[in-house]
């Protein structure tokens, strides 16, 4: 298969074939896809495939430059999720999915790759006909759907189907400035067996459970380091490809905040005019709540506006982020010092799921006492590279 282009548009000799001759785990329906275009299709393929498979819910994922910007299972949509996609709360399990997943990061989300776990729907293709996105992979298409996709971007929107039968060869090999490099493949499945080391608070809540498992899903088809947190079967916040754990912590723990503070009254109220468009509300709510515009963004946020804005104070912020509780919290590597406890227990973490075996783990341990978390080692590192 002939690739659009590979990782950037000067590297034009770029293509895909089988590992195995003929056994393709893919076909594309519509669309010329990239290189990187193939990258979060496959990677975003196996998060979503793997979420169902554990947790028996669709899934949905969107991926920006190789790793997810949010992830969710199927559930019940906010109303300033559905408010903001213009979709029914009511909406069917996929859109849920991916509603939710997309909702996670929407700034990030902007141009996303979309991978849902079962065939796509009338209901989520009329929705991604009405996002920015560049592609979706399923493992099928309804009716009627992959024409009504086709029409997206003048025909360039990647419409791609993953074969749900395909079983990946047991080694993977990628080279590397001349050198080859193989490993076998890690094929450990994810399931309820891996929470069962409780180190410390517990019994687990069947709905944390699932949100840690969720969280192991997301975690180990994202650039490491990686954590994300996760509420009722989607993800708040992912941190991903810093070399300091810490900082991922921090990093996903900042997007967790600002998906709540998306919800306070003063965001949800802020009366934008008939012609602002969606990713620009998007936009204006974030930069509105980071509260650092320039005199320039600030004359344009004015113009964006039928009406000004409330302002959001320091207080305001600090009650408003006290009531976001009940968090799961997962990392693809062992937790080297206490500050992640700390600051994930800022953003309401109630569960934390890691492999465990750092020489701090005791210090991480003390400190999941303090804060009231509950502590699970999983034994198992989920690093991506």
């Amino acid at each position: 298969m002939q690739l659009r282009y590979g990782t950037n548009p000067q590297q034009t000799a770029a293509s895909a074939a089988p590992v195995r001759a003929g056994a393709w785990p893919l076909r594309v329906l519509g669309g010329e896809p990239s290189y990187i275009n193939l990258l979060d299709a496959l990677s975003g393929w196996q998060l979503v495939r793997e979420a169902a498979g554990a947790l028996g819910r669709p899934a949905a994922a969107s991926f920006k430059h190789v790793s997810p910007a949010g992830a969710a299972l199927a559930g019940p949509l906010d109303a300033a999720t559905a408010a903001l996609y213009r979709t029914d709360p009511g909406a069917g399990a996929l859109t849920s999915a991916y509603v939710r997943a997309r909702d996670a990061d929407p700034k990030s989300s902007y141009g996303d790759f979309a991978a849902v776990s079962h065939p796509v729907d009338a209901e989520l293709a009329d929705l991604l006909g009405h996002v920015v996105s560049d592609g979706v992979i399923a493992p099928g298409f309804e009716p009627g759907t992959v024409a009504a996709l086709r029409r997206k971007k003048k025909g360039a929107f990647l419409v791609v189907e993953a074969d749900p039968d395909f079983v990946a060869p047991p080694q993977e090999e990628r080279e590397l400035h001349g050198l080859r490099l193989t490993q076998a493949r890690d094929d450990v499945p994810l399931h309820a067996g891996l929470l069962d080391d409780v180190v410390c608070g517990g019994p687990l809540p069947a709905s944390a459970a699932e949100d840690l498992l969720l969280g192991l899903a997301v975690v180990r088809y994202t650039q490491s380091n990686s954590v994300c947190y996760v509420r009722d079967g989607a993800t708040l916040g992912i941190g991903a490809g810093q070399q300091s754990r810490v900082d991922c912590t921090r990093l996903a723990g900042a997007k967790a905040a600002l998906w709540w503070l998306r919800r306070h009254p003063a965001v949800r109220t802020l009366d934008f005019l008939p012609s602002v468009r969606r990713q620009e509300r998007v936009n204006w709510q974030v930069r509105f709540i980071e509260g650092d515009m320039t005199a320039d963004e600030r004359a344009r946020f004015g113009r964006a506006l039928a009406a000004p804005a409330d302002g959001l104070g320091a207080d305001e912020r600090r009650a408003w982020a006290a009531g976001l509780t009940s968090v799961a919290f997962a990392s693809d590597g062992a937790l080297p010092f206490r500050d992640n406890v700390d600051h994930a227990a800022r953003h309401g973490v109630r569960w934390i799921a890691e492999p465990g075996g750092s020489i701090r783990s005791g210090d991480v341990a003390d400190a999941c006492r303090e804060h009231g978390i509950t502590l699970v080692h999983t034994r198992l590192r989920l690093f991506r590279h």
